[in-house]
């Protein structure tokens, strides 16, 4: 898969190292005089530690978006299996964990600074056992009160964080001009784990199942990965005393216009991204409750993994083509054709055609998917277009992009949530995809009427 530069979502600055010096190794696997930009060091050593490092920040992160989407899963099963929630208290557990996850994006990303990328991988993969094993022992009885499910869906958040601090980590290794193909190993990875759950825990949960489900098993059966996630970072980790944080660029991105403009683009990229995926289980399960899936032998496969899995796959290729055009056309067009989407959506659902839908809310979420990275292609362009009143332009741009990722996690709140009051109000959906429909008509506006102009106005394609 051909992976393009999403920009670094770490809020850093790069340290200012003595070229000549050559790594000092301390115990608890700290590296001193780390620096990637240094060609002999690189060639010598720099490179197989980078690459062992991404490795297995890969493996964790994936993990995290594993669990951060378990409950858009297993919220589907829960009235077979005897649970009698309400229509918005499923709906809860569905958004629970994006509202946690994109809230603890922001503190995660000072955690590798703080105590060091392979320390915190340990903590922070040994915290999804938590929710994952907590969601076992929830599912287990029909009778656990829906207070104590929601708690448990909302540790799920921790996944969603795991986000923020696994790229910060990875952005300190690497040379400015491998940065971009690293970090962007390191998303597709993660991205990748909510389709992978929306694929692995209907099977598993199924398989081999005559009248009853196994639920437990879509939380356990992620704990010996989690273990392994945790002795490998323990093992195959290091910590680098040069990574640090940047506060100062953190604070003045804060007070940048643009910084909040691009967070409300990125809610309607990339939230809409996590939040359908995160909601499109239950969509399917509710629209068509007469498809169960495709069978392979005793386990039953849903197609809702299909959405998580395209919006992933066309993340890059939306920031190839804005190297190419700019990121503001194609994030226009990603609006553009979300909208059709979602009109598509409208107009066929009386048709009640399967295949009709999940074309239409593929089309979402590749259209999703490229607009992620095209919203994150206009980033570095913006803020080197700004005045940097004694902050550099690229630092203030890292900071904006792990900011802006917070922020724009949201969307997996907002959407299930506005989706779920749809339902319980109207008694359909339609009202709230015609919500979304106009939210992406006034997000092509916004992004025509700032930066299409600002494009024009300084003769850059931004």
């Amino acid at each position: 898969m051909t992976v393009t530069d999403p920009r670094p979502e770490a809020v850093t600055a790069p340290p200012a190292l003595d070229q000549s010096a050559d790594l000092q190794h301390r115990p608890g696997r700290w590296i001193d005089n780390w620096n990637p930009e240094n060609a002999t060091q690189w060639a010598n050593e720099g490179k197989a530690i980078a690459s062992r490092n991404l490795r297995w920040s890969i493996f964790a992160e994936f993990l995290g978006f594993v669990v951060w989407q378990l409950w858009s899963v297993v919220v589907v099963s829960l009235p077979a299996a005897g649970f009698q929630l309400s229509t918005g208290e499923i709906f809860w557990l569905i958004s629970m964990p994006s509202l946690v996850g994109a809230t603890l994006r922001i503190p995660y990303t000072f955690m590798v600074p703080r105590f060091g990328g392979r320390n915190w991988t340990i903590v922070s993969a040994g915290l999804l056992l938590i929710p994952s094993i907590g969601l076992a022992i929830a599912v287990s009885n029909p009778a656990t009160p829906f207070g104590l499910l929601l708690l448990i869906a909302a540790f799920a958040g921790f996944g969603g964080g795991n986000f923020a601090s696994s790229m910060a980590n990875i952005t300190f290794f690497y040379p400015a001009a491998q940065k971009g193909y690293a970090l962007g190993l390191n998303a597709a990875g993660g991205n990748l784990g909510a389709s992978v759950a929306q694929f692995v825990v209907p099977i598993v949960i199924t398989v081999g199942a005559a009248a009853t489900l196994n639920l437990p098993l879509a939380g356990l059966i992620w704990v010996p990965l989690i273990l392994v996630a945790m002795v490998g970072a323990y093992f195959r980790m290091d910590n680098l005393s040069s990574a640090k944080a940047d506060i100062t660029a953190s604070l003045a991105a804060l007070k940048e216009p643009h910084l909040w403009i691009m967070a409300v683009l990125y809610i309607g990229t990339f939230g809409s991204f996590i939040g359908f995926a995160g909601v499109f289980p239950k969509l399917l399960a509710d629209t068509f409750p007469d498809f169960k899936g495709i069978a392979i032998g005793t386990a039953t496969v849903t197609l809702a993994f299909l959405g998580a899995l395209v919006g992933s796959l066309a993340r890059p290729y939306g920031g190839k083509l804005a190297d190419r055009f700019g990121g503001t056309v194609i994030t226009m067009g990603a609006f553009t054709v979300m909208g059709l989407g979602i009109l598509g959506v409208i107009v066929t659902l009386p048709m009640q055609n399967f295949a009709i839908f999940l074309l239409c809310f593929l089309v979402l979420f590749a259209a999703a998917g490229m607009g992620n990275g095209a919203t994150y292609r206009m980033i570095p362009t913006i803020f080197a277009l700004r005045s940097d009143n004694g902050i550099g332009a690229q630092r203030k741009a890292a900071a904006a992009l792990g900011l802006i990722s917070a922020i724009g996690a949201y969307g997996g709140f907002f959407i299930p949530q506005l989706l779920g009051l749809s339902k319980t109000t109207f008694g359909s959906y339609t009202p709230a995809l015609g919500w979304f429909a106009l939210a992406y008509v006034a997000f092509l506006a916004l992004t025509a009427g700032v930066y299409l102009r600002m494009s024009k106005k300084t003769g850059t394609r931004i």
